[in-house]
């Protein structure tokens, strides 16, 4: 085989360096295995290009002959679909996730000294938005066995300074919002705005209603690994009143009400192009079956796994799986296991924000989050995308029934 080729034998892809094992096939005489060690990598973009190449390439010809490279055709289609298809009223699309949570928090009010309740195992995108406006964010702990906001330590940090709380569904699951909702009511406190970031969470649902759909606000990320990725960056931000839209929209540019006519402070340009909304918009109807493909892998590898190797727990709710992370004691030991097989592995998320030394002088508030850092040090992330093969899921499930700590 050809350095740096594509090659199929047997219907086994091969690229250098990702795929695990060629088959030769058996028409073929042979004295020895030809059995070839590659890896089986966290994701492989290449291939979901491959799955639909056409399709892409039709597309780039079509909004380049269009003229119309941002605010189109395809941007004002797609944010109408996936409106439709999260179930808001309003969709606006920006230039990436990051970007949406700062509007998202702006659009809430939220300005600088303003505290935003948040947690602090989520990767710090919430973190940096409140850096960027100068607001404090107020880490509340996590649920042990599902990863995601303690609901009733939220509530008891909400006070008459925090403006705003992000509910982060992560890993492709869901905090249940109505119950942060309750909990808050519960102890006569008057909620605040509520910011969903669904960045990890494209299709999720509890009891038939869409992750994006419970809140004021509602982000969304559309990077290349996303269960519904473009080929670069995008975001969204959906909600369901459009005083929050009239805001957004002036914020995303500029501050604008109309062109050079700056009516709100502190806008920002941050657009998508048309390349990515065609591209979102050509994969959104294949979202669900790619959510059930994540969902597959998952079950194959709980299925597999020792009770050494725990699962979230995800109740109430259909996930879509978009990190297969799982719990050990022996964090390095289990990863060597893998690597050892030619099984890629990462952590997601490897530092606490409360414990980022570039923000250590910044105002926070971070009180002990006992169960944030008992699994930071637990939390494993495993392959898990659609175009996983067979093999690959297979090899993954024998190497996990294989370990022994």
């Amino acid at each position: 085989m050809g350095a740096g080729r594509l090659e199929a034998l047997d219907g086994v892809w091969a690229l250098p360096g990702l795929v695990a094992v060629i088959h030769i096939p058996s028409h073929i005489s042979s004295n020895r295995d030809y059995a070839v060690e590659m890896k089986i990598p966290m994701n492989d973009l290449s291939r979901a290009y491959r799955d639909s190449q056409a399709i892409f390439d039709d597309l780039l010809t079509k909004v380049g002959a269009s003229g119309y490279y941002l605010n189109g055709p395809y941007s004002k289609a797609f944010s109408r679909e996936f409106a439709e298809y999260v179930g808001t009223p309003h969709c606006l699309l920006v230039g990436n996730g990051s970007d949406a949570l700062e509007l998202a928090l702006r659009a809430a009010g939220v300005e600088a000294g303003d505290r935003v309740v948040t947690v602090a195992n989520a990767g710090g995108y919430t973190t940096v938005a409140c850096r960027i406006i100068g607001a404090v964010p107020v880490y509340a702990d996590i649920d042990p066995d599902t990863l995601l906001m303690d609901v009733d330590d939220a509530a008891s940090l909400i006070d008459p300074s925090v403006r705003a709380v992000v509910v982060t569904h992560l890993f492709g699951a869901m905090v249940d919002v109505e119950a942060l909702r309750s909990r808050v009511a519960a102890l006569g406190k008057h909620c605040p705005v509520i910011v969903e970031d669904c960045a990890q969470a494209h299709g999720a649902s509890i009891r038939g209603q869409r992750a994006g759909s419970f809140a004021e606000l509602a982000t969304f990320s559309f990077y290349p690994t996303k269960n519904l990725g473009a080929f670069g960056d995008g975001g969204a931000v959906l909600c369901r009143d459009g005083a929050f839209m009239d805001r957004l929209s002036q914020l995303h540019q500029y501050g604008w009400s109309k062109k050079y006519h700056v009516s709100v402070p502190l806008g920002r340009n941050s657009r998508m192009d048309e390349i990515q909304a065609a591209v979102l918009s050509a994969r959104l109807p294949g979202l669900e079956d790619a959510n059930a493909a994540r969902r597959a892998v998952i079950d194959s590898y709980a299925a597999a796994a020792p009770a050494s190797v725990a699962f979230p727990k995800r109740p109430d709710q259909i996930p879509v799986a978009h990190l297969a992370v799982v719990m050990v004691e022996d964090r390095d030991g289990f990863r060597a296991h893998l690597a050892e097989q030619g099984i890629g592995t990462d952590i997601h998320y490897p530092v606490l924000d409360c414990d980022q030394p570039g923000w250590g002088e910044l105002p926070q508030v971070c009180g002990q989050l006992p169960n944030s850092r008992r699994r930071l040090n637990e939390i494993v992330s495993l392959p898990c995308f659609p175009e996983l093969t067979h093999a690959e899921i297979s090899r993954v499930a024998e190497a996990l029934a294989a370990y022994a700590p």
